[in-house]
């Protein structure tokens, strides 16, 4: 893959991409203007949310920066629900994103793009130990500053934290960690009155499947 591949601009063709667009210009219209009770900043990281993950999907490197408008919108919005952990996880994710936005463009071979490929032994077996200790390590950290959901709240974020690295890194598996954390997310964002933000994941979930498919048809071409 070159440079070009990962910087050319988004084509709004099909029906996915049509559907994005249009559920979040509705949504930000109904909340800016009070048409439904919906927070501004809600549909604000639904928006961004939405496009972003789409543009992942594509393989499109302006899915970074519009990645990082989306941490922005989504720490305000979970400090306002108590989620700590997740409000703390935007500021990983913030820098995590700015490393990852470099990765694709220069880290590849001669610091050529990035190519997709599948995560190696030795990134599962780090991975696995960072679930399992930083699950364990961040419900404890949640349960002292009295979080709303501190095994859940653990659970997704460091499901999350891996599934970014491997984003940052292209690694193809990273669609799997991010449907396993969406699958929390839906019901744990209901259950805290976010239910936009619990609509969105469910879409998450969509279009993950989506990329997943997408990024094995690249690999299989490869």
């Amino acid at each position: 893959m070159t440079t070009e591949a990962v910087t050319k601009r988004p084509t709004w063709q099909g029906a996915d991409a049509w559907l994005v667009a249009g559920l979040s210009l509705v949504l930000l219209s109904a909340a800016w203007w009070r048409w439904l009770p919906i927070d501004v900043t809600e549909a604000l990281g639904f928006a961004t949310g939405a496009v972003c993950v789409w543009l992942v999907t594509k393989e499109n490197i302006w899915s970074w920066p519009i990645g990082l408008a989306n941490n922005v919108f989504f720490a305000l919005l979970f400090w306002r629900a108590r989620l700590f952990a997740d409000f703390g996880l935007q500021g990983v994710y913030f820098a995590l994103g700015v490393w990852g936005w470099w990765q694709w463009l220069h880290g590849g071979r001669n610091r050529g793009a990035l190519k997709i490929a599948r995560a190696s032994a030795k990134e599962w077996v780090g991975i696995a130990v960072f679930l399992v200790a930083g699950t364990w390590g961040l419900r404890e950290l949640l349960v002292v500053v009295n979080g709303a959901a501190p095994f859940f709240d653990a659970l997704t974020t460091v499901l999350c934290l891996a599934a970014q690295y491997l984003l940052c890194r292209k690694r193809l598996e990273n669609w799997w960690l991010w449907i396993a954390a969406d699958l929390i997310y839906v019901p744990l964002y209901l259950s805290r009155g976010l239910p936009l933000t619990s609509l969105l994941y469910a879409g998450f979930i969509v279009l993950c499947v989506l990329g997943m498919k997408r990024w094995r048809a690249e690999v299989a071409e490869a």
